[in-house]
């Protein structure tokens, strides 16, 4: 079995931010696997899906602690780090660009470190860029902001293919993965 981890921070107020592009990944796989997440334990959000045999989940810990919860659900499930696929925001990369890698460190990405602290380097990664912005703006600011109508639909179509990556990691693996959304930018992101 795969677990195939959104992060974000639970809560309306952060729906539609940058951070929590990972919830709309994870949420999109839902809906196109016609599943609903339930709470577990207080600490996720989660969905058996069985045909597709992986566990979708939203940490609930909010994503500085994000790793409690990646990590309570791996042993429940007996998940191991190279079955685990996080998928995150990335600040350092290009809006609406996936970057997928079978290990590696945090970046600085705090979501990451604390999945890194419970459960060690050797799980997957999808980053999704939402660019750094503004260099004198707080990165904590720029995270938790929403994305403006100009690159909104970029995003939603960053979802859809990082969606896609997710369903072809599943069936295929991390190489097969890697070499379709890690290549040349896809310019129908982007508008062009």
């Amino acid at each position: 079995m795969k677990a195939i981890v959104g992060l974000g921070n639970p809560g309306s107020e952060y729906k539609g931010t940058r951070h929590n592009v990972g919830f709309e990944v994870v949420d999109e796989l839902a809906r196109r696997w016609k599943t609903t997440l339930k709470k577990w334990k207080s600490i996720a959000d989660v969905a058996i899906v069985k045909e597709h045999d992986a566990v979708l989940v939203e940490p609930r810990t909010y994503m500085n602690n994000s790793g409690s919860a990646v990590q309570a659900v791996m042993t429940f499930y007996k998940i191991t780090p190279p079955d685990v696929l996080v998928i995150v925001d990335e600040v350092q990369l290009p809006l609406a660009k996936l970057r997928l890698r079978p290990s590696g460190s945090a970046g600085g990405h705090n979501g990451l470190k604390s999945v890194i602290e419970h459960v060690g380097t050797d799980f997957t990664r999808l980053r999704i860029g939402v660019e750094r912005g503004d260099r004198d703006r707080d990165l904590a600011d720029r995270v938790l902001s929403r994305f403006d109508s100009s690159e909104r639909d970029a995003i939603d179509r960053a979802v859809q293919r990082a969606a896609d990556a997710v369903e072809l990691f599943i069936v295929e693996g991390i190489g097969p993965a890697m070499n379709r959304f890690n290549g040349a930018e896809d310019n129908t992101l982007l508008g062009d």
